[in-house]
């Protein structure tokens, strides 16, 4: 069983973690989803090789038993939005880690929100001032189910939809530093002989 002090790793490294090539893609990744570090990341592929793994089991079952067992994972599916409703189990084998990633709540805020960068978006969401429904959420990664993502809102005492509504009505201006007139050379040599 283990000890509950020392829970169990839900992510597995990459096996080859000093390819550039990956290490490229992971950056990227990182950048676009507002990711603290790439331990996220490794978490959301474990997942989905987990839900992978499922489907291609279920592919090798006979069609009795699959029958059964199938509508259970696509119903799961379904109900956080990764794959349709009337989907098959080649949709979930075609799924990758950026449709996991833009089912968390700290995508859907920024998105939805108007945030400009998504780390803004988790900001907001680890300091509490998201709600859906009435529970207050603080978890980035949360994932948000089909049903719920209509009630997500701004927490009552929150004053972040007033920055966001100021920051938007305030015209971006970019200030250009004055340029100084050049100093007549002859006046300045008349001074200096006075």
């Amino acid at each position: 069983m283990g000890d509950p002090k020392y829970p169990r790793k839900v992510w597995r490294k990459p096996k080859r973690p000093l390819n550039y090539k990956l290490k490229m893609e992971e950056l990227e990744t990182l950048g676009t989803f507002g990711l603290r570090t790439k331990r996220e990341l490794w978490k959301a592929h474990t997942e989905l090789s987990r839900v992978r793994h499922q489907a291609r089991s279920l592919l090798a079952l006979r069609q009795e038993v699959r029958a059964e067992k199938e509508p259970i994972l696509m119903k799961s599916l379904a109900r956080i939005g990764l794959v349709s409703s009337d989907a098959t189990l080649d949709d979930v084998l075609n799924l990758n880690v950026n449709d996991l990633l833009s089912r968390r709540l700290q995508t859907i805020v920024s998105k939805n929100f108007g945030f400009k960068t998504p780390y803004q978006a988790r900001q907001a969401v680890i300091h509490g001032h998201i709600m859906i429904g009435d529970r207050k959420i603080d978890i980035p990664s949360y994932t948000v189910r089909v049903e719920e993502e209509n009630n997500i809102h701004f927490a009552p005492k929150s004053k972040i939809p007033e920055m966001l509504e100021k920051t938007k009505s305030e015209p971006e201006t970019v200030e250009t530093p004055a340029e100084e007139e050049p100093k007549d050379k002859s006046s300045s040599t008349e001074e200096s002989k006075k």
